[in-house]
């Protein structure tokens, strides 16, 4: 057991340090993490002979609960909700269409049974949200239009659906049927979206109402609701992963305490998930069986690149005047994933009879995807100019904030105001205007959404639309400054904690690379950070080293 816990542990480290190199040359997280797997494998250098398939079906599915809840969690609704109708189908008839053209393909070309090509088709149906926004996030690109937003809510809402074809091929492989396609299929969609709904609306109803002694808890309470979601949805005949999926928007795009916290913990949790389940999908293959397979590898990946995928994105996003050039963006970014080789892990473990090596066949159509249409994709989209440097890649996340102004007005709250004796997440502020600071008698802090708002008390707010304050009270500037962290200053790399900072002075917020942060002590401050400072006496700043040392 202390072997396992050393190997493992050197195994996460090295997947987490190696990516920190590639990842700045725009190699997918996911190819570094299943290449790392193949190293140590029984074909590689370690050796390491792991070939159970049940036990990697279970982790498999544990890692795509938190990563489908995560990704629903994470997208920015508002952003979505404009493009939300092609996005979802894209993710539903467009995976239809990639699955049936596929499966057409296999079984034309291939000569494999109908119904084996069709699993074929519907394993790999689905887009990998996770290698496609790594892609823009390392290479900064931010693309023009609602291209990012439409590639968020495709790649992350696929998965379920690809995931609800390939159960029903299984169940048609087993004689279950044709009769009990339908039920299956309104089952699954209808009582996942059902009981998302319904558990995620109590659980926001919970969070707003208990206050945990512990602020732990509360990412541990919305971890209970991830998977509780799945269970329960698996339990009642629903798809456990659209539910998930839906839990996670609706909670992510309500208002609720502790909800940077939450976000932080299930990035890091669903980042985690990725790592043991990419790294467990190469360990489990075999480098040295690809050649058996290789030509089938790529004649699938090729016709899924040049025909079923634009023929699957054209067919749905003309009708809605999506420029020629975005379609063809659109169309390239459709890379194959690791839920598409956790699919054919979940068909391999079902108990019908699969005459072809399905597992090597997803897998080299992965990394095939990946190594290919994913290295080329910032030149593609710079081929077609999709490149907004006005804009930002992040902007679809729920994590965003846009750097728009950095003007701070002062509120007065009155024994009348509509915001007195209510806590932030309950007075209805809208969500593009931002309380840096509470200041109180004397005192001066940094509120979160639980903090109750008391007469007497003066708002410090941020934000993009003033006008809309107006409803509240007329406010005055605040005085405050920028300064710019120059690369060799004493402050740079320390946490505001850490940095010899006077007490009358605070750190309202920062600035970097087109984003808005609040810190807090624990705030690393980073050369060419933008400090906006305020306080008693802010006349005094120069004599602080933050500039330059």
């Amino acid at each position: 057991m202390i072997k396992l816990m050393v190997i493992s542990a050197l195994v996460i480290l090295t997947c987490v340090t190696s990516s920190k190199v590639l990842y700045k040359f725009g190699v997918p997280i996911l190819l570094i993490f299943i290449i790392l797997g193949m190293v140590f494998g029984a074909d590689g250098i370690f050796g390491i002979d792991y070939n159970n398939f049940e036990l990697t079906k279970d982790i498999c599915t544990l890692a795509l609960i938190f990563i489908m809840f995560f990704g629903g969690f994470g997208t920015n609704w508002k952003m979505a909700k404009p493009i939300a109708i092609p996005s979802i189908l894209m993710s539903t008839i467009g995976v239809v269409i990639t699955a049936g053209l596929t499966g057409a393909f296999c079984y034309g070309v291939l000569k494999t049974t109908w119904l084996e090509s069709l699993l074929i088709g519907s394993i790999v149906a689905s887009t990998d949200a996770a290698s496609v926004f790594s892609i823009l996030r390392s290479q900064k690109l931010n693309l023009k239009g609602s291209i990012a937003s439409i590639l968020e809510i495709e790649s992350g809402s696929n998965d379920p659906f690809a995931y609800m074809l390939t159960i029903i091929i299984l169940s048609l492989m087993s004689n279950k049927g044709y009769s009990s396609i339908v039920p299956m299929l309104f089952s699954q969609i209808v009582v996942g979206i059902i009981l998302a709904i319904l558990l995620s609306k109590l659980t926001i109803y919970l969070l707003r109402h208990i206050n945990f002694e512990i602020d732990g808890f509360y990412p541990i309470f919305v971890t209970a609701i991830a998977v509780l979601s799945y269970g329960l949805s698996e339990l009642f005949g629903g798809n456990g992963y659209l539910s998930a999926y839906i839990t996670g928007i609706i909670i992510g795009n309500s208002k609720i305490p502790h909800k940077k916290s939450i976000f932080e913990f299930f990035d890091s949790i669903s980042w985690l998930m990725q790592i043991i389940l990419f790294f467990l999908l190469g360990l489990l293959s075999y480098p040295s069986q690809m050649s058996d397979i290789m030509v089938q590898g790529i004649a699938i990946s090729l016709f899924m690149i040049f025909i079923a995928r634009p023929i699957a994105t054209f067919s749905i996003l003309s009708w809605f005047k999506i420029p020629f050039k975005q379609q063809i963006f659109i169309s390239w970014v459709g890379l194959r994933g690791a839920a598409s080789i956790a699919f054919a892990i979940f068909a391999i473990t079902y108990g019908v009879p699969i005459n072809s090596d399905i597992f090597h066949i997803i897998f080299f159509i992965a990394l095939f995807s990946v190594g290919v249409q994913g290295t080329l994709i910032p030149k593609i989209a710079l081929k077609l100019d999709l490149i907004d440097d006005e804009s930002s890649v992040f902007k679809t996340f729920n994590d965003y904030k846009e750097d728009k102004s950095t003007k701070l007005i002062e509120i007065s709250i009155t024994e009348d105001s509509n915001l007195a004796n209510k806590t932030i997440m309950d007075s209805n502020i809208p969500e593009d205007i931002l309380i840096v600071m509470i200041k109180r008698e004397g005192d001066v802090f940094v509120p979160n959404g639980t903090t109750k708002i008391l007469p007497g008390d003066i708002l410090v707010v941020t934000g993009n639309n003033f006008d809309k304050l107006r409803m509240y009270q007329e406010g005055k500037s605040t005085k405050l400054m920028e300064i710019c962290v120059g690369a060799t200053s004493n402050f740079a790399n320390k946490s505001i904690a850490e940095a010899d900072i006077p007490d009358e002075i605070l750190v309202a917020m920062i600035k970097r690379k087109g984003e808005i942060v609040i810190p807090n002590g624990s705030t690393e401050i980073l050369p060419n950070d933008i400090l906006v400072i305020t306080g008693t006496d802010i006349s005094d700043i120069d004599k602080l080293d933050i500039v330059n040392h």
